[in-house]
This record gives C-alpha cells, structure tokens and sequence, in this order.
C-alpha cells in the first residue's frame, strides 16, 4: 500500500520463493540492470519455421479466421488473445509513493503489473500508458483500444477522477473493468479483516472501523466493508471526520458521508478514534502512542501507508492485537496481488461484462480461506506467493459471475 492510493508492493520486496523475507539487501545497481531494456516482450504460440507454418499463422489462412469473427463478433475470444489478455492503463497521476510522475516514468510499474498477470494468472497483459489527464480524453481512448483486450485494469489514475472514469467505462463497454487502487486494495483488507474477526471471535457486523484516507483506496474500502456487513464506519480525510453537514465535501465525499458515520460524529481523527475497533490507513496520515491509546482494547490496526505507515511498528505491536501493513517486511502485508489476477482469471473464463460487488465478495472469502486453516496474529491474510491464492480467487469469482448472469445482477 502506498500514501493515499492502493498498491500492489511488489518493488522492493526482497522475498524468497515461500514468502519469507531474505537475508541480502536490493540494491540500486540490481534494480536498475533488471530493469534494462525493459521487463517484457511478446512471444509466438505458433511455430515459424517454414512456408505451410507462415501460410496458417499469417496469410492466406488468417483470412479465414478474420472471416469467421466477422461473422460472428462472438468467436474473438476463442480466435484471438483477448479471451486472456487484459489492458492496464494509467495516466500516471498517482503512482506508488511517488505521485504525478507523468505516463513515460508510470510505465515501469505498468510492466510489472503486466508480470504479475503472467506469473499469478497466467494472463498476458499490455501496459499502456497514455499523455493525457482529462476523464473525457481518457475515456474516449480507452473504449476505442478496448476490442483489442478482454478487460480492462485502471491503475495509478488519482482521485476524484478515477471514480468517473471507472463508472463512464463500465457504463460504456461490455468488458470488465476494473480500478485495481480502488477494488483491489477494499478486497484485500476486507479479507484480512474478515480473518482477523475469526481470529479474535469477533463479528464483522459489531466492529466500529475508522478509515483514514477518502481517496480511491479509502472510498473503495469503506464500501466494501459496508457491502461485506460492517455497520458503523467513521471515514476520515485530512480535514477530520466526514459528516453530512461538513461543507465542502465534493460528490463522492458527500456520497460516503451518507452511507457512513452513524453516530454522528465530528471533529478530528482523534475523536473517530475514541473506542475504535479498528483503524485502517490508506493515507498519508500519521497517529501518536496516545491517539491509538483511545482505541478499544486490543484493536485491528491496518496501518497501510508505504514506506512510512500511519502507526509506527513498535506502536501498532504495543496496542494492536492484529497488526497489518503495507510492507512486505513486515507480517500481514496487504498487497494487491493476492485479488486482480485471480479476479480478472476467472471474470474472463465467466466471459462476464463487468465486475460486480457480488464477485468482489467471492474474492475476499477465496483470500481468507486460504488463511483459515493457520490462522494466527502474524497470519490473517496469505503470501502473495502462495500458489494457492489466485486459483482459488479465480474460481470463487467464475461462480458469482456466473450466477450474476442467471440473477440477472449489473453491479
């Protein structure tokens, strides 16, 4: 996780093959030669070798298959490699840490992220990144590439803009997409903190949860522990607690404000914090020993932000009873790609239109199951490279897309 906006952790994570973290330090010189040249290429699945090879790869046969699609639009995914090929797209106006670094210096992460798709789905993926920071434009873009894929993933695309782009695109096409800052993160933490109530006997639906951060990241998040049965959640911005009367709060604030803060509260972090259940940063936030000493006994305390957390380690391990992070040298790493592979995997076998709730859903129960059967403090949510998790996230959310298309269900 990274200050403000969701993140997938992966640069720098000096971790072996199980997971665990590794004894030699990356430098910048290993950093800088893996990176030469750039981390992909596209590869042939056919052979080239000789005349009959070219003839059905290329030209004449190839005619006969762009015939058929013609024909029938339907047969594309089975022809072409969009049935498992996903767009990741970004502007690169909120990159990791780093911020608005434009789209040329966006486009190492946008390689990454296509790696990510190949080792953990085995989807192949095109980083795309585009000079351009007006929703119209992007829009306009984005739907003109998208009969060249099977779904498209939103990344690094700053709030407030990137709730509109999302919605505009999945109004406008019959692929999925899908913000991975946004859904990507709320699914992970809401695993993890699934996994942490069973650990603790404690229910989803009685936590008071505050959320620090009202950016893609905390938005998304504090809609997905609504949808996942969390009651009574604080959310709050730089500002303090967003509340109904709270002036100005732009749309989606004023969105969030309605669905949230049920007591009504108000005032700053401080306050939220007041017999708190459960503090998750998605932010750029920083809480004192003596803020996290109004908690409830023995909190949740998801402190997100990367490299620098929200709460400090030595304190989260003094007060927090479940402690997790943004870091992959820490435990409880809530990384994003425990979700967006296994969930773009199985929306694409689905053949389904878009991502609706009821699929993220799946996904945050296919995570925490893989966790279930070892759970402890330092274990809520499962290594990212635990071959177990995308599998098990892909068929998890084959199942609720497909009964989405039985119900009937668009969202």
């Amino acid at each position: 996780m990274t200050s403000g906006e969701g993140s997938d952790n992966t640069s720098g994570d000096n971790t072996n093959g199980d997971g665990t973290v590794g004894d030699a330090p990356i430098t910048s010189e290993e950093i800088f030669a893996a990176h030469e040249g750039g981390k992909l290429i596209t590869s042939s699945t056919l052979p080239l070798e000789s005349t009959r090879d070219l003839s059905i790869a290329y030209t004449p046969g190839v005619a006969e298959v762009c015939s058929a699609i013609h024909d029938d639009p339907k047969l594309t995914s089975k022809y072409t490699w969009t049935g498992s090929n996903v767009a990741i797209i970004t502007d690169g106006t909120a990159v990791l840490g780093l911020g608005d670094i434009g789209p040329r210096a966006a486009l190492p992460v946008m390689e990454g992220k296509a790696q990510l798709f190949g080792r953990f789905a085995g989807l192949n993926a095109v980083p795309i990144v585009l000079d351009t920071t007006d929703p119209d434009e992007l829009v306009e873009t984005i739907a003109r590439l998208a009969p060249s894929f099977g779904g498209i993933n939103l990344e690094d695309i700053s709030a407030p803009r990137c709730f509109e782009v999302e919605r505009r695109l999945d109004d406008l096409l019959d692929i999925p997409v899908f913000h991975d800052d946004q859904h990507g993160t709320a699914i992970v933490i809401t695993a993890g903190l699934r996994n942490a109530c069973v650990l603790t006997g404690r229910n989803l639906e009685d936590l008071k949860v505050v959320v620090s951060g009202a950016g893609a990241a905390g938005v998304a998040t504090t809609r997905m522990l609504l949808s996942a049965g969390v009651r009574d959640i604080v959310v709050c911005d730089s500002r303090g607690i967003i509340h109904r009367d709270r002036e100005p709060l732009n749309d989606v604030k004023s969105s969030i404000a309605e669905l949230t803060n049920p007591r009504g509260l108000r005032g700053p972090i401080s306050d939220a914090l007041v017999d708190a259940d459960a503090f998750i940063g998605v932010s750029a936030g920083h809480l004192s020993a003596e803020q996290v000493s109004r908690m409830a006994e023995d909190p949740f305390l998801f402190s997100l932000a990367n490299p620098n957390p929200e709460i400090p380690q030595d304190i989260a391990l003094e007060y927090g009873s479940v402690v997790a992070t943004g870091r992959s040298d820490h435990p409880n790493q809530i990384n994003n790609v425990l979700a967006f592979p296994g969930i773009f995997r199985g929306a694409l076998h689905a053949g389904a239109s878009r991502i609706t709730k009821s699929m993220k859903l799946a996904a945050t129960r296919a995570i925490a199951s893989v966790a279930a059967d070892d759970l402890r403090h330092d274990y809520i949510i499962p290594s990212p490279l635990d071959p177990r998790v995308a599998p098990m996230v892909a068929a998890a959310v084959e199942v609720a897309a497909r009964n989405d298309s039985t119900s009937g269900a668009s969202r």
